[in-house]
């Protein structure tokens, strides 16, 4: 027969009849549906808590799509079942991704009608009565997924927003209580950051935006540094990370046996996450090196920050410890600097080439020939350019070699700030 107008009442009364066969299969129906979900959908595994929540969401969206099905319920009524919108609000607070939750629905949506088409199949019929009832059965159960998932979704988006804010609030409550010295229970800061602060070996860094980072990205490109800097570390637990403000982040990483190596950090740099610079503090172990590391790595910070443009994508605090105490007050470090090394402070290439050169002579203990191999020049310019450097000191290095060594690293690493202009 030929489906007209005048016979969709039949359509509906055969769509009706599928939905209440299936009724009567509810519990075996939703058993299958939730065992497919569980076994195809990893995340959604392991925690029997949220399984048994698994059930009851898909429980609640078979009986209200089985309503929709033998009442003709209109679809801009639908209102996603309470145990759904609870199970959207779970996984989003135990950080399992959303595009879980959406397969989930696309999975149980492909059981359930496949149930339904099965069902009608059964029943029999004209083929046409079958192939409209058909249409409309999918019409029907599409219309109600499309409709609960956007709900579901928009919940989980709000849950997972308010609830990362306040763990975000708890955690900074609890690693500024760690910082600032004060009095804490270590084993409810540990639960509360899910993070092992006793018997465990941390380095701090931080990081922050310098360029191309869009500030509305910049949390998640940290973030994803710090967990490729953990694997790359060997780390077995992931980093605690804490956003400080708009364009800065820090982060803890626990460390194994194997001393961190620099160039690990600066490899895992670049290229891949340009942009952004870090400073690394010295590995510390127990509650009181967690805050040493920290406070290191901040003060590597502020000797980047200082020499502005110049300053390297890794700043580590073993190689600038000394000159991050002069960032305390860099206007009375400018004016030692320039009182220790006269013209060859001034800020031009002559006198930098000048510079560096005597500074890597007295890093190798005065050797001519080892300097020469580290700048990659001939052992004679190695010698003139020291003399060179002399004459603009204005004495031999060999009166105040410890101020005049000091002063070269100021101005290595910290620059212009320190750095004068010739009048």
């Amino acid at each position: 027969m030929d489906i007209t107008t005048g016979d969709a009442n039949l359509v509906t009364e055969r769509v009706a009849a599928v939905g209440a066969a299936l009724n009567r299969r509810l519990s075996s129906l939703t058993l299958e549906i939730r065992s497919r979900l569980a076994s195809d959908i990893e995340p959604l595994r392991g925690d029997e808590r949220l399984v048994q929540l698994l059930g009851a969401s898909v429980e609640g969206n078979v009986d209200s799509a089985l309503h929709v099905l033998q009442h003709g319920i209109d679809l801009d009524l639908v209102e996603a079942p309470p145990a759904a919108t609870e199970y959207a609000r779970r996984l989003a607070q135990h950080g399992v991704a959303v595009n879980a939750l959406a397969r989930a629905y696309r999975l149980g949506h492909d059981t359930f009608l496949r149930h339904g088409l099965q069902e009608l199949d059964r029943q029999g019929g004209e083929a046409s009565l079958l192939s409209a009832a058909a249409r409309h059965l999918v019409a029907l159960t599409f219309g109600y997924i499309d409709r609960v998932t956007e709900q579901v979704l928009a919940v989980y988006e709000d849950e997972r927003e308010r609830w990362l804010q306040d763990r975000n609030t708890v955690r900074a409550a609890r690693i500024r209580e760690l910082l600032d010295g004060e009095r804490v229970d270590i084993a409810a800061a540990e639960a509360a950051l899910g993070y092992r602060l006793v018997g465990s070996r941390h380095l701090a860094v931080v990081v922050w935006a310098t360029g191309s980072v869009p500030p509305d990205g910049a949390m998640s490109t940290f973030e994803r540094f710090a967990r490729e800097l953990a694997e790359c570390l060997g780390c077995r637990a992931l980093p605690l990370f804490l956003p400080h403000d708009q364009v800065t982040a820090w982060a803890w990483l626990q460390l194994g046996r194997e001393a961190p190596d620099v160039d690990t950090i600066r490899s895992t740099m670049c290229p891949s996450h340009p942009g952004i610079s870090v400073a690394v503090g010295e590995p510390g172990t127990d509650v009181w090196g967690f805050r040493r590391t920290h406070l290191q790595a901040r003060q590597a910070q502020a000797v980047a920050v200082a020499a502005g443009e110049s300053a390297p994508v890794v700043t580590a605090f073993r190689e600038v410890g000394p000159i991050a105490l002069m960032c305390a007050d860099l206007r009375a470090t400018r004016h030692w600097v320039q009182d220790t090394l006269g013209r060859l402070a001034f800020d031009d290439d002559q006198h930098a080439r000048l510079r560096e050169t005597l500074r890597v002579f007295l890093a190798t203990g005065g050797s001519y020939q080892s300097a020469a191999a580290m700048l990659a020049l001939h052992r004679n310019s190695v010698y003139y350019r020291v003399r060179k450097a002399e004459e603009e000191l204005g004495r031999s290095i060999d009166a105040d070699q410890l101020d005049i060594e000091i002063a070269l690293k100021a101005c290595h690493w910290l620059g212009t700030s320190v750095l004068t202009e010739q009048a």
